[in-house]
């Protein structure tokens, strides 16, 4: 085996269907069964749409949305919207992921679905991968696709995990009487919640929230009523649409720490090597850009045009230099959202002077990726 994919994201599924197009044999392990909805905001920026679309996703009979407006208000409801420059499209992960796996498994990526990576080991320049049913499988390369936190950064010991992990994100799908080319950003107390149209006139309901506030609210609805409430915009969604999922999709004890983009030779991907703030709306096309990148990379190291060490090497400087400002701005912007008074602020801010905000916006994106190679052999 050439490579094998712990997890079955938009990273996972984008890096293994360059392998196998490439002609190495390449194998999925996802502890889910396609197609299944993930906790994410589910805008794309349009950076990745001539990318995508010339892998073969035909984004129009998915049904993506067209969207270039976005506002966002402070927690008292005060208001402030913009264009979007480049603009981008909404599409659920339900729908996005299922189409990207149909593709990779006609480019013959060999899928281990329901399955679980217990343990990673390198020894004599060959990864063994443990699943939870007592398999285990070898090949040249591994590549940690595997999301926001995992057991396997516990086995691999990785640093971030020694940073607090506070928040708590939360996804409805909702029906509601919204315009579909908007994104919003509604501000309240310790967190923020975004809303974008997908496909089948229904819309994405996301926010961030911390493990404190829910705790001391017992139950996510008690902590919507007592503090999301308080912005009016919020109050008015949750009054006003129809709720499409019997509970909400939750993950909890995830950051926004550095990591770093090689472990131990497992190549992160996507969220596993480094997470973008929910409140700049750019993860998807993030990990679809890394995907593209590390496939394309790892590809010239399974065909002996790098070594090991030249891959390694390679990589985390491609990283570096493609996503570590992102992140960063992400971080910084996100100190401005959440408190009450700083949020106000910021609102004013910007409202006074746009040509600032959308600054911020085009720092949290990238250039246009295309079907071209990403970097020389």
């Amino acid at each position: 085996m050439d490579a094998i994919i712990i997890g079955g994201g938009l990273a996972g599924l984008i890096s293994g269907l360059e392998l196998a197009r490439a002609g190495h044999s390449v194998t999925v392990i996802e502890r889910k069964t396609y197609p299944f909805h993930k906790v994410c905001g589910e805008y794309v920026s349009n950076e990745v749409r001539p990318y995508l679309e010339s892998l073969g996703v035909d984004l129009q009979t998915l049904g993506a949305t067209h969207i270039d407006r976005f506002q966002f208000s402070a927690p008292s409801g005060r208001l402030l919207e913009t264009q979007l420059d480049m603009g981008g499209f909404g599409l659920s992960r339900y729908t996005l992921d299922a189409s990207l796996y149909q593709l990779a498994q006609s480019a013959g990526v060999r899928f281990l679905l329901g399955k679980q990576a217990e343990n990673v080991l390198f020894t004599n320049n060959t990864f063994s991968v443990e699943l939870n049913d007592g398999q285990s499988i070898t090949s040249r390369l591994v590549i940690g696709s595997y999301g926001k936190r995992s057991k396997i950064d516990k086995q691999l010991q990785r640093s971030f995990l020694q940073n607090a992990s506070p928040y708590v994100g939360v996804k409805y799908h909702i029906r509601i009487d919204a315009p579909a080319n908007t994104i919003s950003l509604h501000n309240f107390r310790n967190g923020y919640c975004g809303l974008s149209s997908i496909e089948d006139d229904k819309f994405c309901l996301c926010y961030l929230t911390t493990r404190a506030d829910l705790r001391a609210f017992g139950t996510i609805p008690a902590l919507e009523r007592a503090v999301l409430f308080q912005n009016p915009h919020l109050k008015r969604i949750y009054e006003n649409a129809d709720f499409l999922y019997e509970k909400p999709e939750v993950i909890n004890e995830f950051s926004f720490a550095n990591k770093r983009a090689v472990e131990q030779h497992v190549l992160m991907a996507g969220d596993s090597a480094g997470l973008i703030t929910p409140l700049c709306g750019n993860g998807m096309a993030m990990a679809i850009h890394s995907g593209k990148l590390l496939g394309q990379l790892s590809s010239s190291y399974l065909r002996n045009k790098r070594t090991r060490e030249q891959l390694e090497q390679r990589y985390e400087k491609e990283w570096k230099s493609r996503f570590a400002r992102r992140l960063w701005v992400g971080r910084s912007v996100q100190r401005l959202f959440g408190d009450k008074w700083l949020s106000e602020m910021a609102v004013l801010a910007f409202g006074a002077f746009k040509p600032l905000l959308r600054g911020v916006i085009q720092q949290t994106h990238g250039p246009v990726l295309t079907s071209t190679p990403s970097i020389p052999e």
